[in-house]
């Protein structure tokens, strides 16, 4: 149970303020933010102290308090809207009120919680730093389990030959192993290209000040800040390219949101393919099963739906659109500062967090349970007329098309016209092994 202290509120005049000032949407910033916040006051409080600039006592106490929001047992008492000042100052204020609260009497908001800072680089410095920890700790492992997840079923079915198809259509055969092979790449190098955006994420803005020059903060202030979170959190946090740059610009954000952007797309393609592969099942592809985990419908007995699939795929709208909004965002960075920081800090954690929780469902309630239907899928091998291009090289492709046409009209195998056109039965055991067409560069 929340303690008193806890049910009361610690914040001062300013935070009450900003509350009445934006009743926007009614949800505050994202919690992961406020403990940021918070992170980085304590570990500024015991640099500031170490540099002499601030009582130990002091320090100590501030840190004490800040390891509290840190820890989210604090997250009630930051409830300013997430669409307000675009610097989140306002927010700010409200870390720098809650602390002096806790930290006692002596303690001055801004002259001591908020020494070395402002606004302008640490808010930013504390939705980047979110961002990077979200994506190590939660989107990471969930992407590897969700890899993983697809490359056993790749293993599974990798003796699974079945008809391929582009444009919807038939094509040659493939084996279902190879295409989970393809999903798992596609995860894989999403994870990739989330991994590559990190060092950049990583760099914050911290000790620009107001404007980027550093103005009424120590010249070691920010190293030793970063010192400090580094070792507390095992994050790689490093300076930026140029302060800058780093103050009035999210760009780090606007990349990791493409990455996430990208993902999405690739999301969508994996999920799409595998609930049609399910989809039936009597009327449909069914090649897969899935697993069945609720009724499909209030009104049709038996039905099963593809819900997780669906999940996913609605995950991934939702996080395309987020990264439009992000990118309009990060346009909004005039001279020296970005004034849309609150809005991109709701967007870039809401889609790490959507995706984790997705990729995580998708390969614990889907994936992992997903059979093959190997009768369906070597049913469909040798109906695909499409067969018929292994024996281009024996017969030629106008040849193959007569037998094709003459397949297709007349309902019969490729192998029973074939032997009718005089295709020896020697050529048509050695060109239609459906297997060996799936993998034509395996030897024997």
């Amino acid at each position: 149970m929340a303690s008193t202290e806890e049910k009361q509120e610690l914040w001062g005049g300013e935070t009450t303020k900003a509350i009445a000032n934006f009743p926007v949407s009614g949800r505050p910033i994202p919690a992961p933010v406020a403990r940021w916040l918070g992170r980085i006051k304590g570990a500024a409080a015991r640099a500031n102290a170490d540099l002499g600039l601030l009582d130990r006592d002091k320090a100590d106490r501030i840190a004490a308090a800040a390891a509290r929001i840190a820890g989210g047992e604090l997250d009630d008492q930051f409830p300013i809207d997430v669409f307000q000042t675009g610097s989140g100052t306002s927010s700010n204020m409200n870390a720098n009120e809650v602390l002096a609260s806790l930290a006692g009497a002596d303690v001055h908001a801004n002259d001591d919680v908020n020494m070395g800072q402002s606004s302008n680089d640490v808010f930013p410095s504390a939705v980047h730093l979110a961002a990077l920890d979200e994506v190590v700790h939660d989107l990471l492992p969930a992407l590897d389990t969700l890899g993983a997840a697809l490359e056993t079923k790749a293993k599974e079915f990798d003796d699974v030959v079945k008809s391929g198809r582009t444009h919807w259509m038939d094509a040659v055969p493939v084996t279902l192993g190879q295409e989970f092979a393809g999903y798992a790449a596609q995860v894989r190098q999403g994870e990739a290209r989330v991994r590559d955006a990190l060092p950049r994420l990583g760099q914050i803005p911290l000790g620009g000040t107001a404007t980027g020059t550093g103005l009424n903060t120590h010249p070691e202030f920010a190293e030793r800040v970063r010192a400090i979170l580094s070792e507390e959190t095992g994050l790689t946090i490093s300076a930026p390219a140029d302060p800058f740059e780093a103050q009035a610009a999210r760009d780090g954000i606007v990349e990791l949101s493409g990455a996430l952007k990208t993902l999405a797309v690739s999301l969508t393609k994996v999920a799409n393919d595998i609930r049609y592969l399910g989809s039936g099942p009597r009327a449909g592809l069914a090649e897969i099963f899935l697993p069945e985990l609720q009724k499909g419908s209030s009104i049709m007995p038996g039905k099963v739906n593809p819900v997780m699939p669906e999940v996913v795929t609605q995950v991934a709208a939702q996080v395309i659109g987020n990264d439009q909004a992000i990118a309009i965002g990060g346009m909004q960075g005039h001279f020296e500062l970005n004034v849309f920081v609150p809005l991109l800090a709701k967007n870039i954690l809401e889609s790490v967090k959507l995706l984790a929780s997705a990729c995580r469902l998708f390969a614990e309630k889907c994936v992992d349970g997903i059979e093959a239907n190997r009768e369906q899928c070597e049913r469909y091998a040798e109906l695909t007329l499409s067969a018929a291009t292994a024996l281009n090289p024996y017969i030629g492709y106008d040849k193959a098309t007569e037998i094709v046409k003459e397949a297709s009209a007349s309902g019969r195998s490729l192998r029973e016209v074939a032997r009718e056109a005089g295709v020896e039965e020697s050529i048509l055991d050695e060109a239609l092994d459906f297997r060996a067409m799936a993998k034509p560069h395996e030897s024997a």
